[in-house]
């Protein structure tokens, strides 16, 4: 039989607890002793305490479970995720927390399956589309969780750090709209049953499931109603994909008609990094020819002069950990709206002029 904690406590001549705390706790020992502890267990064999019998004894895994959509891969591909994660992760190492990385499926009872499994002490619900009716598993485990897109499905006493997205929203499409365009195209996810690119009609952007592109669209239409622009009249094109490539090929679908559009405006700055790639390919002049909006404000906006909100992504991500792992006792303070900026860039500019075609 192998060598246990009470053999080498017997070894030593101390307590179970004193090997234990040379493992877990080594500042409750003396170098000295906690040295000979350990000298002593690598003579006899003893690896140390088991780790999934020290959880279950103090009731806690040390991971933080992050909630994400289906496609992991495509979180680190996203430069606003990306930073999101990073202040994620500086806010756990300092509490010597990890984080447990869960992709959603697009199946429910899946998606609930993989919360109700996961071996965590709290979760982070960072991207989850609104079919998913994840937190009421989680409140049924009884665990911590932290929310960032939703306001109002967070009960009291749950934390919450986000924006408003609708109202950084109105703010994008009033700086569009103040630049003369009346004819729109906004590009986005409008459907999880859509996996192809292309044109859709959607009667109310109030029906869309996901939230982030909901508000911000709803901030969008909120400023156009205020030109007299109808959302009848608003160009929508839905994006199969999250990254550049698929916002180049669905802005080709708004680019490549007599009619075009004078602004494009992307619920994210990747999909605009990618219509600016579409503008490119036809020899468009961004913001002369078509202007483009984007949303986010990833390091790369800036260098291709991407008109854009900016919104704090990895101090999101760090203030959201340090209300999870310590949670204010005022259950007011545990809801925090971060500030945004219109960031006006070379992408936009006042709407071309009508050409006869389009006159007569």
């Amino acid at each position: 039989m192998g060598a246990t904690l009470q053999t080498v406590a017997d070894e030593v001549g101390v307590s179970r607890s004193t090997v234990s705390n040379a493992y877990s706790r080594p500042d409750q020992l003396s170098p000295e002793l906690r040295n000979r502890i350990l000298a002593t267990a690598k003579r006899l064999g003893y690896a140390g305490p088991n780790p999934s019998a020290r959880s279950l004894r103090s009731g806690r895994v040390g991971a933080i479970g992050v909630l994400l959509t289906a496609n992991l891969s495509q979180a680190f591909s996203d430069p606003f995720t990306v930073a999101y994660l990073r202040g994620l992760a500086e806010a756990a190492e300092n509490r010597q927390t990890s984080l447990l990385l869960i992709p959603l499926p697009n199946d429910p009872e899946a998606a609930r399956r993989a919360v109700r499994d996961a071996a965590v002490d709290a979760f982070c619900v960072y991207c989850v589309p609104d079919w998913c009716d994840v937190l009421d598993v989680i409140r049924s485990r009884g665990l911590p969780v932290v929310g960032g897109e939703d306001p109002s499905v967070v009960e009291p006493g749950e934390c919450h750090v986000g924006i408003d997205e609708r109202v950084a929203g109105r703010q994008l499409g009033r700086h569009v709209t103040g630049l003369g365009h009346r004819r729109v195209a906004v590009l986005g996810h409008w459907a999880t049953d859509q996996q192809v690119s292309g044109p859709v009609t959607v009667a109310d952007p109030g029906e869309l499931r996901n939230f982030v592109t909901r508000e911000r669209v709803l901030g969008y239409a909120d400023a156009l109603a205020e030109v007299g622009v109808a959302w009848s009249d608003v160009m929508l094109i839905n994006v199969a994909g999250s990254d550049r490539s698929y916002g180049a090929l669905a802005a080709g679908f708004a680019l490549d008609r007599w009619d075009r559009p004078t602004v494009i405006m992307a619920t994210t700055d990747l999909l605009a990094l990618g219509v600016l790639d579409a503008l490119a390919s036809r020899r468009l002049r961004p913001g002369v020819d078509v202007s483009v909006t984007g949303f986010d404000d990833i390091p790369e906006a800036a260098t291709v002069g991407l008109t854009t909100v900016a919104q704090p992504g990895q101090e999101r991500g760090r203030l959201s950990g340090q209300m999870l792992l310590d949670p204010p006792a005022d259950h007011e303070q545990r809801r925090t709206v971060l500030a945004t900026e219109l960031m006006v860039r070379a992408t936009t500019g006042p709407a071309p002029r009508p050409n006869a075609k389009e006159q007569s």
